[in-house]
């Protein structure tokens, strides 16, 4: 017979809501259109290729891009946070829970906006970890899911580099900017947290960085040996 885990004590979960998080490198803040467009459009003028696997964007200005992140603030649909680095006190992207499952433990973090200047920093990584952290501990979830284009590589790579599983491609799975999308599928597990949490926290450990401020061991390599 086939084993069927126990969840009789399980109860829905609470939705997230828009709060602080604060980290050493990094802190996620409640994205808002007047404080943070004008930051967002520095950043993102002239990279029009931020845009390319995202749904929304590119902007023609800032008062366009002002208007798309009001929108973003006020749907139920997805909470959507601000990354202000400590680097530089400023909005340098964002990133929303969405596709939010409270009765069944799921959630996927999703529309994230890395600008070029926050791209492949430790901020970047640490504000992944900070709202993971939020989702299995605070929130008690299941299951943490990352999608994206199944074109789109970089993402695909930081997927894995954060320690989410691959779990395949839905195929046709939807249209975005008339153009056919294959989604990658990844998750987290709340069985697997506590192990990318301790392979998170030792990358992001001040040790783990020499006086260049070069990694000495990858988020990789640190995933590889703490079980």
């Amino acid at each position: 017979m086939a084993h069927i885990d126990s969840l009789s004590s399980w109860k829905p979960r609470s939705l997230p809501t828009p709060q602080t998080f604060a980290g050493r490198y990094v802190t996620l803040v409640p994205l808002n259109a007047e404080k943070h467009a004008a930051d967002l459009w520095d950043r993102v003028r002239g990279h029009d290729e931020v845009w390319d696997y995202l749904s929304d964007g590119p902007y023609g200005s800032e008062a366009d891009l002002r208007g798309a992140l009001a929108q973003k603030k006020a749907s139920t649909a997805a909470v959507f946070l601000a990354i202000v680095p400590e680097s530089s006190g400023e909005a340098e992207g964002y990133a929303s829970l969405m596709r939010m499952d409270p009765a069944n433990g799921v959630i996927e973090v999703g529309n994230i906006l890395m600008t070029p200047s926050l791209q492949r920093t430790t901020a970047a990584t640490e504000s992944m970890y900070l709202m993971a952290r939020h989702i299995f501990e605070d929130l008690g979830y299941r299951r943490y899911e990352w999608k994206c284009n199944a074109n789109n590589a970089p993402s695909r790579r930081a997927a894995l580099r954060y320690g989410f599983t691959f779990e395949g491609i839905f195929r046709q799975h939807m249209i975005i900017k008339g153009r056919n999308r294959d989604t990658a599928w990844f998750s987290m597990l709340d069985s697997e947290w506590p192990a990318r949490k301790a392979a998170f926290e030792a990358w992001l450990d001040a040790a783990n960085f020499d006086a260049e401020g070069k990694q000495v061991r990858s988020l990789a390599q640190l995933s590889g040996c703490i079980s």
